[in-house]
């Protein structure tokens, strides 16, 4: 793969860039937010690992603005900011994974390659239906009846896995790993979260709730 690796720090980064050179992968390196974003638009990369504190430009408006340019890249956050607020704010931001510091360099390796697989298995033209809700993926737009839905990157990929597994139970944890590629601690908050997002937008105001909570096991898309 060819990485894109933005981190002020010169001993982090140089240590990923070592360790990821060690797995054959190409590691181009960027010590502040502009020289990255500006990296990220002239070159063509599988994955950016991105940090949240840095100068010019702090990583969430890097990851904002290469999102806004290139969807379909994968962007994993590496920061110290690790709090639940720090880690909705990276996803609403556009991140598709998040890792807190210190961390350990074989899930570093894990979370790439599975950003990786999950780009090569995109289904970009798909059409899903459950009730009156359609999302279609070739143009990216979500509408229930007559209404189309406004989504962030992480809310739309959990509606992604509700309607394409609807009438079927699924537990937070399964919901962690095919949203986010990660376990999530089972204190943290997160995907009630991102449920509760999701149900403001989809079902509020609408007489039939399509989401539904399984109490003890997790969530369920229902289309009657």
């Amino acid at each position: 793969m060819n990485i894109l690796l933005i981190e002020d720090e010169p001993k982090v980064a140089a240590f990923i860039k070592k360790g990821l050179e060690n797995f054959q992968h190409t590691v181009t390196v960027a010590y502040d937010g502009q020289d990255g974003y500006h990296a990220a638009m002239q070159q063509d990369f599988s994955v950016v690992i991105l940090d949240r504190l840095l100068p010019t430009l702090s990583g969430l408006d890097v990851c904002r603005r290469i999102k806004h340019m290139k969807k379909g890249l994968p962007i994993l956050m590496l920061t110290a900011l690790g709090t639940v607020q720090d880690i909705v704010q990276g996803f609403e931001n556009g991140a598709d994974d998040y890792l807190t510091k210190p961390f350990h360099f074989d899930e570093l390796m894990a979370r790439i390659q599975a950003l990786h697989r999950r780009g090569m298995t995109l289904n970009p033209g798909a059409v899903y239906q459950v009730a009156d809700l359609v999302m279609d993926c070739y143009n990216h737009i979500v509408k229930r009846g007559e209404k189309e839905i406004a989504l962030t990157v992480k809310e739309y990929s959990l509606l992604e896995v509700f309607m394409t597994n609807k009438n079927r139970v699924l537990t937070r944890t399964y919901l962690a790993e095919t949203v986010w590629g990660i376990n999530f601690s089972r204190g943290t908050n997160l995907i009630d979260v991102y449920v509760n997002y999701l149900r403001s937008k989809v079902d509020k105001g609408f007489d039939t709730p399509l989401i539904q909570t399984v109490v003890g096991v997790g969530y369920v898309m229902r289309d009657k």
